[in-house]
């Protein structure tokens, strides 16, 4: 694998990674519903928690191509 293929496969890892954060973000949005049981509260509270994994792997992998293009173009 070329460096360019390194460098490739890291941004598709982050826009995928974006991706599943977005998809979490609606999932998310679409439980804040006018149900206001607690059986609906608890699953908005677990799709929440979802979101905020998703976007720490999302967060993740920017920083694992921003790194790499850091130690690219300035040598640390």
């Amino acid at each position: 694998m070329t460096k360019t293929d390194d460098f490739d496969q890291l941004l598709s890892n982050y826009r995928q990674a974006v991706d599943a954060w977005v998809e979490a973000i609606h999932a998310e949005e679409e439980l804040a519903t006018d149900d206001h049981s607690m059986v609906q509260m608890e699953a908005w509270d677990t799709a929440g928690l979802a979101l905020h994994d998703v976007e720490l792997t999302a967060k993740k992998a920017r920083d694992e191509y921003k790194n790499a293009l850091r130690r690219k173009n300035y040598g640390f």
